[in-house]
C-alpha cells in the first residue's frame, strides 16, 4: 500500500522485473495482481519479508541471491510508527528492528 505500491507500479510500467517484499501474503498478492493488471507486466513477483525479523531478512536475501541473476535497484520502504513497545522473538525492539535493523541487514546481505 502507499508509497511502496506506487513505486512498484512505476517500475512495472517501465517493464522492470519487480519483486514486492511484503509481510502479508494476502495483501501482497492483491497488490501484485493489481499491478500486473494495470501494467500488463507479468514479471511482478511477491516474496514474503518481515523486516522486524532478522531471520526473515536473512531468508529473503538468500532466496534473492540464489534465484535472481542480478539486482539493479533496492528500495527499502518498510516502516512503522506509533506501535506500543514490543520486543521481537529475537529480543529487539520492534519499531527499531522494522525501520532500521532489518533494512540495514537486508541491504548489506544483498550487496554480497
Amino acid at each position: 500500500a502507499g508509497i511502496g505500491k506506487r513505486v512498484a507500479l512505476a517500475l512495472a510500467r517501465r517493464n522492470a522485473r519487480t519483486i514486492l517484499a511484503c509481510r502479508s501474503r494476502e495483501r501482497g498478492q492483491a497488490a501484485v495482481d493489481e499491478i500486473r493488471a494495470a501494467t500488463g507486466n507479468t514479471e511482478v513477483q511477491l516474496r514474503l519479508l518481515d523486516t522486524s525479523s532478522l531471520c526473515s531478512v536473512r531468508a529473503f536475501a538468500r532466496a534473492v541471491l540464489r534465484e535472481e541473476p542480478r539486482l539493479d535497484v533496492l528500495i527499502n520502504n518498510a516502516g512503522v510508527s506509533g506501535l506500543p513497545f514490543t520486543i521481537t522473538p529475537e529480543g529487539l525492539e520492534e519499531t527499531f528492528a522494522t525501520n532500521y535493523l532489518g533494512p540495514f541487514l537486508l541491504t548489506n546481505l544483498l550487496l554480497g
